[in-house]
């Protein structure tokens, strides 16, 4: 198997898409809104390019809640975003974490039914109150230990549902000026504050299998190259500082903060230190051009990318009609559903 997620082009597996699968050999595929023409026709789909690479590839989705809900009614229910279990969590601690980790479970449930079975969540950012709004009411909060609480009962819940959590955007998303998917954005915040503060969070949070890389410079630690591509940050940051050892895959290289050809991309994140790369959009033009510069997965990448599946467990069992039940009454008015973001 090859360092990359791959995404598809829409509902059906095309047969250039199913050759391109068997020949590259994705790590995994990634799901969006454009492959989803209901339950039955995403299983499908996912099924295809499972038999395509030959194995059980993982599949992966960001199913948040709020603005980034891939799947979503009819045939599935929305969910609140972050910040509504921020709200109730201010009003009541123990309840909005139990909240937090059920909703979880009942995503894990959702997507798990499908064939889905890693989840991009959850958001370790903690917003700054000037920075770009793409973060937003995604996050859980402002303040460190709220969102460690958050975002630990967020994984526990995927995890308990048998779905693995995908932490991001390490090391913080939070400061950002502007809105990675357009432009870059340039953190100019002193290492100490950092430190203390967005790198914190995710210090907590250490021991999670997988995390999602923020396409964000954080001058006073590189001045040049956003983390993704920064060989400094992957290694000073969020190899030692933070202490993660999990699998790290890049946030979706055809975003705007990033430049150059998507082949060229791809080879400066693994040569930063990715261990993964992920490319969304389903241009086949794009996703040969990744796969051509993603090697197989081998040494330190493929112990962590082992290491990362070897993570997931089977399902605990739960009474659907019940949770979502106890889940509704506790979260009733807690969120008004807003337009999807990326």
């Amino acid at each position: 198997m090859r360092a990359f997620i791959s995404g598809l082009k829409g509902p059906e597996l095309t047969d250039r898409e199913y050759a391109f699968l068997r020949e590259a050999q994705p790590w995994g595929i990634i799901i969006f809104k454009r492959n989803i023409a209901g339950p039955e026709a995403l299983r499908r789909l996912i099924d295809g390019a499972r038999n395509a690479v030959g194995r059980d590839a993982p599949a992966l989705i960001d199913q948040e809640g709020g603005r980034v809900q891939r799947l979503g009614p009819p045939h599935w229910p929305n969910y609140p975003p972050g910040a509504a279990y921020g709200a109730l969590y201010d009003r009541d601690r123990d309840v909005a974490l139990a909240a937090a980790r059920l909703g979880a479970r009942l995503i894990a449930a959702d997507l798990s039914a499908v064939g889905l079975d890693v989840d991009c969540m959850p958001i370790a950012d903690v917003p700054a109150a000037a920075a770009d709004p793409i973060v937003g009411d995604r996050a859980y909060g402002r303040e460190p230990g709220k969102v460690i609480a958050l975002a630990g009962a967020i994984a526990q819940g995927l995890a308990d549902g048998g779905v693995l959590p995908v932490i991001k955007h390490i090391p913080g998303h939070g400061r950002a000026g502007s809105d990675s998917h357009s432009s870059l954005p340039v953190v100019n915040a002193d290492r100490s504050t950092l430190e203390a503060t967005d790198f914190a969070v995710f210090r907590a949070l250490a021991t999670l299998p997988l995390a999602m890389t923020a396409h964000v410079v954080f001058s006073a630690i590189d001045p040049i190259a956003p983390a993704t591509i920064s060989k400094t940050i992957i290694r000073q940051v969020i190899r030692e500082s933070i202490g993660f050892d999990g699998l790290l895959m890049s946030d979706d290289l055809s975003m705007g903060a990033l430049s150059g050809s998507l082949g060229e991309r791809a080879a400066a994140a693994l040569a930063a230190g990715c261990d993964v790369v992920l490319h969304c959009n389903g241009n086949m033009a794009e996703m040969c051009a990744v796969a051509g510069a993603a090697p197989v997965l081998v040494g330190a990448a493929a112990r962590r990318a082992a290491a990362a599946l070897a993570a997931k467990r089977p399902a605990v069992p739960i009474d659907l009609a019940a949770a979502r039940a106890t889940f509704a009454d506790v979260m009733s008015g807690a969120f008004r559903p807003a337009g999807e973001c990326a």
